[in-house]
């Protein structure tokens, strides 16, 4: 059982910035795509971002220009770099990877990101 733990949230105000990440114990972590998605209160869960294998990014129009993703194989880690963030990027974010319209493992708990002045 793959277990995803994500951390680096937290409350911050408008225009600041985090970086999340998330460990993950995949064996063969490096093959997968890994993305991260958010749910807000009252929303379903969205993709944000994704990374491949080989290092292609996809970014959701809303975070374009602002969110980076990236991941570290070595450390079986993904991270996402979040700037300017805005009290609509509020939410808590979570990781994993993709896999046709869902994702491949279980859902860790998240992290929770508060954007408010």
């Amino acid at each position: 059982q793959v277990q995803l733990v994500e951390s680096g949230g937290g409350l911050v105000q408008p225009g600041g910035s985090l970086r999340l990440s998330c460990a993950a114990s995949a064996s063969g972590f490096s093959i997968y795509a890994m993305g991260w998605y958010r749910q807000a209160p009252g929303k379903q869960r969205e993709l944000v971002a994704s990374i491949t294998s080989g290092g292609n990014t996809y970014h959701a129009d809303s975070v374009k220009g602002r969110f980076t993703i990236s991941r570290d194989n070595a450390k079986n880690t993904v991270y996402l770099r979040m700037n300017s963030l805005k009290p609509e990027d509020t939410a808590v974010y979570y990781c994993n990877a993709p896999m046709g319209p869902g994702a491949r493992w279980s859902w860790g708990r998240g992290t929770q990101v508060t954007v408010s002045s």
